[in-house]
């Protein structure tokens, strides 16, 4: 159902919020690039875009200070973070709210974004004692091996509309701890998360005092042209970047031209198999959030759902009634379920995605935009589960949008295959009962993707795992383990202690 509204206004909201984060009323007045809501589609400020020349002025500004940053204790470099976090707790309520109405999210997902950088600011500063190297055990007597690990540089961070300060926080983090600098380029569509963001660093820096170089972070702020900038200079030696496959194809190779390397975190097409020992209620509420959360704008947003012959008339049903009974509206109202797409250009290719469904023999169930009347100039929508004879069409490609594929399956190999037979490889799920076939989904002949959960959906993650996935979807990881290593750089240091010395694999070569 959807929820009749009087009109609201975001603009003002917007600034005061801005104003309490730190970001003055004169920048987000006056500029060339146009900050709108989702919600209801009005211009919440107009803020400065950055030329070519002043994005590699920016690098140069993040290259000085990485210098003088890389001379500083990792545990103090850590201590950084730690009064980022602090910030962060402090302006939970205002940076959610405006995560909110900048990029369309409900209440609960816009603080649980800030609490996710909270959480990975928590994770880095421990993580700055524990910049581990190995002992080696070398064949020559006398001599000690071992490896050693040193910032890499300045790190370009290209992050998308969908997740607007998080992500950042996962690359940022670790790489302040790392002793690198950082270059941010949000997405265009959200300039002033990032704007905000950088005000509550600037307060951090501010209390950790004269040892924070200038430019150790940088924001700017564009569109593509600004990236490719940021993406071919020299003196950028990592380039993390989030986004769809199609931006993927062109950031990974003008990187890896220069030797550059890339954390890519691009499209998912993520899928869920329910078998006949699934607990059905349990498979509903999974399959509901991570299929229609952000209004099906995550990365890992759940979009095929492998469904077995004995269950599926049992399910779908109820997941269709489920469908049209969530609450659609603006996000920070209570109740609200299910948000907007973040602009018209979302909702084409939802509604292509739909005819092109119904022109493989699929059977659709919602998909139309609601609330047009209240606001003609955002897009809300009615999440659609499109009933397919198979694996065909659009079924093959990610949509950014609450399109749910349903298909059947007979036999667990057939469900792994078909779950297996996309492009992407990011996230993906099981929901069973039965331990063989929750084991094999999750082993070396199971799903083929990053992450593989059993009995909850592929959407969503914590920052104690691994986030990322393979094929298409790039192949990088932000977060957890060893993930600190990708900002980094990694030397092998051979001591000789011994005053003789001997060659490795007996090599002989004696002079005079």
């Amino acid at each position: 159902m959807t929820v009749g509204l009087d009109t609201v206004k975001f603009a003002e909201e917007t600034i005061k919020l801005m104003e309490r984060m730190g970001v003055a009323r004169a920048a987000l007045e006056g500029g060339t690039l146009a900050a709108t809501s989702p919600n209801s589609g009005e211009t919440l400020a107009m803020i400065t875009e950055n030329s070519a020349a002043e994005t590699s002025a920016a690098i140069g500004r993040a290259h000085d200070a990485f210098k003088e940053w890389r001379k500083l204790p990792a545990p103090r470099r850590g201590e950084l973070v730690r009064l980022l976090g602090e910030e962060l707790r402090s302006c939970k309520d205002d940076l959610g709210k405006l995560v909110s109405l900048e990029a369309g999210k409900i209440t609960s997902e816009g603080l649980g974004e800030v609490q996710e950088m909270i959480d990975i600011c928590d994770f880095a500063v421990g993580l700055s004692r524990q910049l581990y190297g190995l002992t080696i055990a070398t064949e020559r007597s006398g001599h000690r091996m071992m490896e050693t690990w040193h910032p890499s540089g300045v790190v370009g961070v290209i992050s998308a509309f969908n997740f607007p300060v998080a992500v950042w926080s996962w690359n940022a983090a670790l790489a302040f701890v790392c002793g690198d600098s950082v270059v941010w380029k949000p997405s265009e569509k959200s300039p002033l998360t990032a704007m905000a963001v950088q005000a509550l660093y600037e307060r951090a820096a501010a209390k950790f005092g004269d040892d924070v170089p200038k430019g150790l972070l940088e924001v700017i702020q564009g569109g593509s042209k600004i990236g490719e900038t940021l993406v071919d200079d020299k003196r950028v030696p990592v380039i993390s970047a989030t986004g769809s496959t199609r931006m993927g194809l062109q950031v990974g190779p003008r990187v890896a031209q220069r030797f550059g390397k890339s954390i890519l975190e691009l499209g998912g097409n993520n899928a869920a198999i329910v078998t006949p020992s699934a607990d059905l209620d349990l498979t509903l509420r999974g399959v509901a959030f991570a299929a229609m959360g952000t209004c099906g704008q995550r990365c890992t947003s759940l979009r095929r759902l492998i469904t077995h012959d004995s269950v599926y008339d049992s399910l779908i049903p109820r997941l269709i009634k489920a469908y049209a009974s969530v609450k659609i509206g603006i996000p920070t109202e209570e109740g609200t379920l299910i948000g907007p797409l973040i602009d018209k250009d979302a909702f084409d290719n939802m509604q292509y995605a739909l005819e092109a469904a119904k022109a493989a023999g699929g059977i659709v169930h919602g998909g139309g935009r609601v609330m047009a009347d209240e606001y003609p100039d955002a897009y809300y929508v009615q999440p659609a589960i499109v009933e397919m004879p198979g694996q065909v069409g659009p079924v093959l490609e990610e949509t950014f949008a609450p399109i749910l594929y349903v298909v059947r399956y007979s036999d667990f190999d057939e469900a792994v295959e078909i779950q297996n037979g996309v492009g992407a490889g990011l996230s993906s799920s099981i929901f069973t009962q039965d331990i063989g076939e929750a084991e094999s989904f999750v082993s070396v002949t199971g799903s083929d993707c990053g992450i593989a959960n059993v009995n909850i959906g592929p959407s969503g993650a914590e920052i104690g795992g691994a986030f990322g996935g393979e094929k298409e979807t790039g192949g990088g990881r932000e977060a957890g383990s060893d993930a600190w290593k990708a900002y980094m750089r990694r030397a092998t240091n051979t001591i000789n202690y011994s005053g003789a010395l001997p060659l490795a694999q007996g090599v002989k070569f004696d002079v005079e």
